[in-house]
């Protein structure tokens, strides 16, 4: 059987760039998108011999806005890939795409092109919210866009929403939640504020802007968990939730440990028993691309022990979670520690064991980056490793759709 992968695609440009956003992306540096364009090329064709015999399963357009960056350049990135890379005819493909950019002539174009997912960043349904968080796009534009998307017959949409946002109250969010409930998607990802260093937002909360607190943020995140559960989503990750068989392809390998590979400024991969990422250098990734030798940056590689800590950490990020003698089988470790540790966080309800395998509850997710340095600590047996693994875990919260 053979070996499936995912390709991930950066896309940096975007018209505006939003006040929370800490994602590698440029504003106002459209003259620049064909050297980019040529560079991706490129860099596709250099590396599609290093995967030969491996299945790509997955494609993942992100940004950035790559819906901004114009079909025609998508088209062609994935027409290279058709003809480069083995590519899965049951592949899912993703474009991330603003209700600004969207159109229905263009989406069909994509659809007939192989795209058969949307993520459209919607964030609320309130223009005022959205005003404040420097997005450009209007709540009647969401309603068009997604209309557009579903007259080209892409039957594949997910939402991507936010809460916690300056003066948002349980109310507002629940009217988010239910206008998005109202436009049918097959996935919503609702993720929580985070005010992140040297953004717009940092600066205005370092001047004085009041966010929501921590008690209100989880009241927000477990109203969503309930209201999505009661309309037949399933909550297959901590913020992420799909109609059944609807899940993101693309973003479990993340989460499940499998490999991928991610090209542009900013993109991150894991392959060939390493992971390393190409720095956030649009003009460097330019030029090391034209002379054949791409950078790279946090080259680490995966070994076994390691390999053993990732499982926990990521896998407890999901619904699916972790299972004793799968543990034991891949490692070949002893299960005890981790599973003690389990069973007190049970005893708290903030783990729950389904067919045999353990996994947080809604309230253990809201604490999932303590439990899971618990976790870790439990494995290891000290607690040096312990500032290593936060900072991965942090790492981690950033793979995720913006």
């Amino acid at each position: 059987m053979a070996n499936t992968i995912g390709i991930y695609i950066h896309i940096p440009f975007c018209k505006s760039k939003c006040d929370y956003c800490d994602f590698y992306s440029l504003a106002g540096q459209e003259e620049k998108m064909d050297r980019y364009q040529q560079a991706l090329l490129t860099h596709l064709r250099a590396f599609a011999p290093r995967v030969k015999g491996w299945i790509v399963d997955t494609v993942y357009f992100g940004g950035g806005t790559p819906s901004y960056y114009g079909d025609k350049r998508l088209r062609d990135l994935l027409s290279l890939i058709q003809r480069q890379f083995s590519l899965s005819r049951q592949a899912e493909i993703t474009v991330e795409c603003n209700p600004d950019s969207v159109d229905a002539r263009s989406m069909a174009r994509l659809r007939r092109a192989g795209v058969n997912r949307i993520s459209l960043g919607v964030q609320s349904a309130d223009a005022q919210q959205l005003r404040c968080l420097h997005r450009i796009h209007s709540p009647r534009q969401v309603i068009q866009a997604v209309s557009d998307i579903r007259k080209a017959k892409l039957d594949n949409l997910s939402l991507d929403l936010i809460y916690g946002l300056p003066g948002q109250t349980l109310t507002d969010w629940e009217d988010t939640l239910e206008k998005a409930l109202d436009l049918d998607p097959e996935h919503l990802s609702c993720y929580g504020l985070k005010v992140e260093d040297k953004t717009p937002l940092a600066r205005q909360v370092d001047e004085g802007l009041v966010l929501p607190d921590g008690d209100l943020q989880a009241d927000f995140y477990l109203r969503a968990v309930e209201l999505l559960h009661q309309r037949g989503y399933r909550q297959y990750e901590i913020s992420n939730f799909s109609k059944p068989g609807k899940e993101s392809r693309h973003n479990l390998k993340y989460w499940l440990g499998r490999e991928y590979l991610g090209f542009g400024p900013g993109a991150h991969s894991y392959f060939g028993g390493q992971r390393y990422a190409y720095p956030q250098d649009l003009e460097g990734y330019l030029q090391s691309i034209a002379i054949g030798a791409a950078q790279l940056e946090d080259v680490q590689p995966v070994p076994p022990p390691e390999q053993a800590r990732e499982y926990l950490m990521l896998r407890m990020r999901t619904m699916r979670g972790i299972e004793e003698w799968e543990y034991r089988r891949k490692f070949g470790l002893n299960f005890e520690p981790i599973a003690q540790r389990l069973e007190f966080f049970e005893s708290h309800r903030w783990t729950e064991q389904t067919d045999r395998r353990w996994h947080f509850t809604p309230q253990g997710f809201l604490l999932s980056n303590t439990l899971i340095l618990d976790l870790l600590e439990a494995q290891s047996g000290t607690i040096q490793a312990q500032k290593y693994w936060k900072e991965l875990i942090g790492q981690t919260d950033a793979i995720q759709e913006p």
